[in-house]
């Protein structure tokens, strides 16, 4: 397992197989964000990948958010917008793929983490993915992850999550408001079920799920734009003498 993580693209039986790691709980550092994103697009305009399924490597943690260590080291508003840029380039090539994007969520998600789960056309779970928007109590905000969290489970839940930053929510929590369309007791009963709907989508009409996809994300169009200045919002934020001394309390207990 590289240090600096790693991203890889796979594509068989029409499948298109977008898989992460990082050693610090799948958090996503600004190269890793960007590679996913290149990646989710690669495989977007691949001819023999009828679906994309995004995953993550490990059992605890779908994927922790943002890299902690890159936060702390942002030191100007370019580096800032540069770095939250990188979740709504994810969400965006998830969003404007022509293709359904299954996630497959194994374990924890926690702020972009849980932005990646909602930003997914159809999210299956273990009752082991708790999921919690952890931003405030960094002294930042869910900024560029929120339409797409919204969007899915709704104002009300969103709000939620976003006040109670610091609480953990169950994977039935998630089932119920729509985060999940699915939840399963084990990693094996996960897999079986990613196996089994990739399988059925890529086999089906391309052309469908293409006009399908399209329809499901109207009103969405102006994303490109609104998740840029969302990023812009988080990235002076994090230049912030009460959010670097948040986050320098946040390392030192666990996430």
């Amino acid at each position: 397992m590289s240090s600096a993580g790693s991203v890889s693209l796979k594509v068989e039986n029409g499948i298109a197989n977008v898989t992460f790691q990082h050693p610090q709980s799948n958090s996503l550092p600004g190269a890793l964000l960007e590679t996913i994103a290149k990646s989710i697009d690669k495989a977007a305009q691949m001819d023999d990948a009828k679906v994309i399924v995004l995953a993550s490597e490990g059992e605890k943690t779908f994927c922790a958010g943002a890299s902690f260590d890159e936060l702390v080291a942002i030191q100007n508003m370019d580096e800032g917008r540069k770095f939250f840029s990188g979740f709504a380039k994810v969400i965006n090539a998830m969003r404007k793929a022509p293709k359904f994007v299954i996630a497959r969520v194994q374990g924890k998600a926690v702020g972009g983490g849980v932005g990646l789960a909602c930003a997914a056309d159809y999210t299956l779970a273990t009752t082991q993915a708790a999921v919690k928007l952890s931003e405030l109590a960094v002294g930042i905000g869910p900024f560029v992850v929120g339409p797409a969290v919204e969007r899915k489970a709704g104002t009300s839940a969103f709000t939620h999550l976003t006040i109670n930053a610091s609480k953990w929510e169950s994977a039935e929590w998630a089932l119920s408001k729509g985060i999940y369309n699915s939840i399963y007791i084990s990693i094996e009963e996960l897999d079986k079920a990613v196996d089994e709907l990739s399988k059925t989508l890529a086999a089906s009409n391309p052309q469908a799920m293409m006009m399908l996809k399209k329809i499901m994300w109207e009103g969405t169009e102006n994303w490109d734009q609104l998740l840029l200045e969302r990023a812009e919002m988080s990235g002076t934020l994090v230049l912030s003498d009460f959010t670097r001394n948040a986050i320098a309390k946040f390392k030192q207990g666990s996430r």
